[in-house]
């Protein structure tokens, strides 16, 4: 006769029998809460979560953070289940290490019950909010910033009922607490945006204008809240059963909300708190008085090479980042793409080389136990191509010079989104305006000089300073001409040599 065996699973009861190295400077239910964090994902977990933590354990303060899952249960019931909390592992190259954290002192499902969403975001105890809610949950134009009203966010902002969207959220709970008069808050954006705290500051003040919310409560949110401006950075790839295998083996407990990422990490923040924060400088945060130069520092070297090699590295048949970066030629053609284009296109902050932090990113790209997937940082390209690839082509032409390799990645782009890697394997069309894409394909040829047209229409996309540019336009078809006839590891082996 045999008998189950029972695995024990991470929670508060675990953290004794955690190796020391292993447990979590604070724990969930001895902290309490000042922060309200919407986006449950890995990247907030393995980031902010853990700058967090760090920094109440350096400094103290009633800084936990309340955690909220917008729609999706999955990790949130898994967090629950776990006393909130979950552990990230650190993946170098040779080695890793594993660590529980402990700076989520609640979590809650938006969905489920949004008035109590709304309620935090009036309670006094809640002085900063923080997003990871990706860029396109914000409801904005990508080239205008124009907050695009849809139906779900009118019914928000119009109609009575609970809010379902990021939007209608924000607005009913920063209304709630100008009735309630109940102190300053700070609004922080933690999404790959352009000037990410301004954009959101943009929401906010359009979602008021569309609701018609004027005169006191919209002055009362004009006068307390505040928006800075942020930039974050940290490899962290969709979990596997691997990672939380690895986490197992760690911990001598089983952890089912376990994410993994790389060693490196970087978060600047413009210092901007009116109700305080946390001391995120003692755990290693870059606190400025502008974050605009880091922001496009690692927006258009990290984030846009990272979106060219997905793209490339998908059309080649490479599953992971890491092993698109290994084909011949890859390399050389990224590093092009950085010194003659990236690092031409503005100026970085003081005492930093683009060229050198260039450096870097491949290093990491190149780092074996992160698996990134070229499919996952391919997705939502038209939310991510104008901060990330268009912004540095607009650049360069204003200084009048040319964009031959960011041409190169938006070319990919528009060969990857007809729908089939170089080997006729189908490829993923994951995007806000995948039916937009689909159907100008559809009412085009596929000769390259028409796809490049069709898609160069997407007007929400494009800027007109781009589609009317005839260098820019000849360079894209010229990428895509060869990649549509050789292939993309055909292109990228000749153009990097």
């Amino acid at each position: 006769m045999t008998s189950a065996v029972s695995v024990k699973r991470l929670g508060l009861g675990a953290i004794a029998s955690l190796p020391i190295e292993s447990r979590p400077l604070v724990r969930p239910d001895e902290i309490g809460s000042g922060i309200v964090h919407l986006g449950l994902g890995a990247f907030h977990r393995a980031h902010q979560a853990v700058f967090t933590e760090e920094a109440i354990s350096a400094g103290g303060g009633d800084w936990g953070i309340i955690g909220v899952a917008p729609r999706s249960t999955g990790v949130f019931d898994r967090m629950r289940a776990q006393d909130n909390l979950f552990s990230v592992t650190t993946l170098g190259a040779q080695t890793s290490r594993t660590r529980v954290i402990g700076s989520l002192s609640e979590v809650r499902h938006a969905a489920s019950d949004p008035a109590v969403i709304v309620a935090l975001l009036a309670d006094p105890r809640i002085r900063v909010v923080t997003l990871t809610v990706t860029e396109k949950a914000y409801q904005l134009d990508p080239v205008t910033g124009e907050l695009l009203a849809d139906e779900a966010v009118a019914a928000d902002l119009t109609t009575d009922r609970p809010p379902q969207t990021v939007p209608g959220l924000l607005i009913r709970g920063l209304l709630a607490r100008a009735a309630a008069d109940a102190g300053p808050l700070t609004l922080l954006s933690c999404d790959n945006l352009p000037s990410n705290g301004r954009r959101t500051h943009g929401l906010i003040d359009a979602g008021l204008a569309f609701g018609g919310f004027t005169g006191a409560p919209a002055d009362w949110i004009h006068r307390h809240v505040t928006f800075p401006n942020s930039m974050v950075d940290r490899i962290v790839p969709a979990a596997t059963p691997e990672t939380l295998a690895t986490a197992a083996r760690a911990l001598g407990v089983e952890d089912q909300a376990a994410i993994a990422a790389e060693p490196y990490t970087q978060w600047v923040i413009e210092d901007r708190f009116p109700g305080g924060r946390p001391a995120w400088e003692q755990a290693g945060a870059i606190m400025t008085d502008d974050a605009g130069q880091w922001e496009r520092l690692k927006l258009r070297t990290l984030n846009g090479v990272h979106s060219a090699l997905a793209y490339l590295g998908a059309l080649a048949g490479q599953e992971t980042v890491a092993e698109a970066l290994a084909l011949p030629g890859m390399e050389g053609t990224l590093r092009k793409l950085i010194a003659e284009d990236i690092a031409e296109s503005f100026r970085p902050p003081e005492g930093v080389s683009i060229v050198g932090y260039g450096d870097d990113v491949l290093a990491r790209f190149a780092n074996p136990a992160i698996l990134y997937r070229t499919h996952q940082v391919a997705m939502d390209g038209t939310q991510k191509l104008p901060q990330r690839l268009l912004h540095t082509i607009l650049d360069l032409r204003a200084a009048k010079r040319d964009a031959r390799w960011a041409t190169l990645a938006v070319a990919a782009w528009m060969r990857f989104v007809q729908g089939t890697a170089d080997d006729g394997t189908p490829l993923p069309l994951n995007d806000p305006l995948a039916d937009r894409i689909r159907t100008a394909l559809a009412d085009t040829s596929s000769e390259p000089a028409a796809v490049v047209d069709a898609l160069l229409r997407i007007d929400s996309v494009f800027p007109a300073a781009l589609v009317t540019d005839d260098e820019v336009r000849a360079s894209i078809t010229s990428w895509l001409t060869d990649l549509t006839r050789h292939g993309a590891a055909a292109a990228v082996e000749a153009a990097g040599r």
